[in-house]
């Protein structure tokens, strides 16, 4: 068995209206991650992720890119302890 990795991350830049928290979800359902990434007030986008360990931080990878027309300028992470893990992966 796998270990597992519960993270949350917030990612900074241009990251919003360019089709980020979608394209976030199709990498997250492809690596079998559950979570969300959802828009933020002060336009970053935040993204919980739970699954394997590889998995998790293949998607942090990705984050740091993002869809084409994404400007990522910083992905901030933590560990998230307690939280029970949501059933798939979101866009809110």
């Amino acid at each position: 068995m796998q270990d597992k990795q519960h993270i949350r991350a917030w990612v900074s830049g241009k990251v919003q209206g360019v089709w980020y928290r979608n394209s976030t979800r199709q990498v997250a359902e492809r690596l079998h991650i559950l979570g969300y990434a959802k828009n933020l007030p002060d336009g970053r986008v935040e993204v919980l992720a739970y699954g394997d360990a590889e998995s998790v931080n293949q998607l942090i990878d990705w984050l740091h890119e993002g869809p084409e027309a994404a400007i990522v300028t910083e992905v901030k992470t933590e560990q998230v302890e307690g939280e029970t893990p949501p059933l798939g992966f979101e866009v809110c």
